[in-house]
């Protein structure tokens, strides 16, 4: 089942690079931006990353809190977000459950060769837990600009 704006986003638990474990119900009340990537360290991640940090200010001012998920693991998240200061937090999705329930688990084809593979896609969840917005053609170099337009 596609999720589409005005859903309530799937509720879910998973750990952040410190080991700890977060609710996305435990950020009712706030503006959340949910970023799908594919890999810690990668040009097209970092790009993003960078961008979502360079520009973290004016995404706290609007509100929002900041999460990137992937299915990297903690230690490989903790390496990624202290190499690029990153202020947000990174969710290690390595059992797949959340990328399977936002639906960003799909089989992607490069060069000929087809595999199962993170779509790179951003929700942005409001105050009520509802999807306001699905961002599915990220520019990674201006992501933030795409969040508050």
């Amino acid at each position: 089942m596609k999720l589409e704006e005005g859903q309530m986003a799937p509720d879910f638990e998973a750990k952040i690079e410190t080991g700890e474990t977060i609710k996305l119900s435990d950020y009712r009340g706030k503006k959340v931006v949910l970023y799908f990537y594919p890999k810690d360290a990668t040009p097209g991640c970092t790009a993003q990353a960078c961008n979502l940090r360079d520009n973290y200010d004016a995404l706290q001012n609007a509100g929002y809190v900041v999460f990137g998920i992937s299915s990297d693991a903690e230690k490989s998240h903790v390496k990624f977000k202290e190499k690029q200061a990153l202020p947000f937090s990174l969710i290690a999705d390595t059992d797949l459950k959340v990328h399977e329930a936002f639906g960003t688990w799909q089989e992607k084809n490069t060069f000929g060769k087809t595999y199962m593979g993170t779509v790179r896609t951003t929700f942005v969840i409001d105050e009520e837990g509802k999807i306001a917005e699905i961002i599915e053609k990220v520019n990674t170099k201006e992501h933030t600009s795409q969040i508050l337009k």
